[in-house]
């Protein structure tokens, strides 16, 4: 049976293998990146049907601000090293929704989403960038395509040949949800989303530093964000990492990120 399993998938993981910048992490990018900003556009355009813009013109600008700064910083690393055709499928954006909850995400085309109610821990421009520069970051290492990856993956052996990666819409579509909602298992998909909030803290501080940040409102950023937290599922039983496992992994990376800081 694994021999069987082996040889149907050993042909896609060859195809789709690929690396984060930076980290320089191998990951299986199994979907077209064209496909996943499609599908990204529909579920940004659903998002925004029901979703009431914030009319706080000194919270939007700063969104704006610090969206602006930190694309332009990760589009400029990217073109000097070789990798600008990668971020041709990205159509930046940055909103902020009249929202309470403590949250923010950013799609696989590049859209970025800030909810009002994180705005009390984020009412700076560095503290704001933390959050937006972990976002920022899963759409530049291709979390959202790895995700689906994985759980087009977990199907297939599930269903031992059932053509999950066919060029079936409803399929994908399928997928792209399950990516981006919980994940199959505790033992595959879960600790992978914590691989990815790690990579994204990291390249997100990154991001910070070449944006000219202060990457040191990080940890503090985050140590808030503890204390104002209620009681967290053990780490193996969560997507995230804890919280303190958060900041030290964040504190260990400070001197990797100050490398990439501009010079004064």
């Amino acid at each position: 049976m694994k021999k069987i399993v082996t040889i149907c998938l050993l042909p896609l993981l060859l195809h789709g293998c690929g690396s984060v910048a930076i980290t320089g992490r191998k990951q299986v990018l199994l979907f077209d990146s064209g496909q996943i900003a499609s599908l990204s556009n529909e579920a940004y355009q659903e998002t925004m049907n029901t979703a009431v813009v914030s009319k706080n013109t000194t919270y939007t600008g700063m969104v704006q601000n610090v969206g602006a700064r930190l694309v332009q910083a990760v589009t400029n690393y990217m073109s000097q090293n070789g990798r600008a055709q990668q971020l041709s499928n990205y159509a930046w954006g940055f909103t902020l929704l009249q929202n309470p909850e403590v949250n923010a995400f950013c799609l696989p085309n590049g859209k970025v989403v800030v909810y009002e109610g994180i705005m009390k821990y984020a009412a700076t421009s560095d503290r704001l960038a933390v959050v937006m520069g972990h976002e920022i970051a899963h759409a530049i290492a291709n979390h959202g395509n790895e995700r689906m990856s994985q759980e087009a993956i977990v199907n297939m052996v599930g269903a031992m040949g059932d053509a999950v990666l066919s060029n079936k819409s409803e399929q994908t579509k399928a997928i792209f949800g399950l990516a981006f909602g919980l994940g199959s298992t505790y033992g595959v998909l879960m600790p992978y989303s914590r691989t990815h909030e790690y990579e994204a803290d990291r390249l997100g501080l990154i991001f910070m530093a070449m944006a000219g940040f202060d990457i040191n409102q990080a940890p503090l950023f985050w140590e808030q964000m503890s204390q104002a937290g209620g009681a967290q599922p053990p780490e193996f039983l969560s997507t995230h990492p804890s919280d303190a496992n958060r900041i030290a992994n964040i504190r260990a990376v400070l001197p990797e990120a100050a490398r990439y800081a501009p010079p004064k």
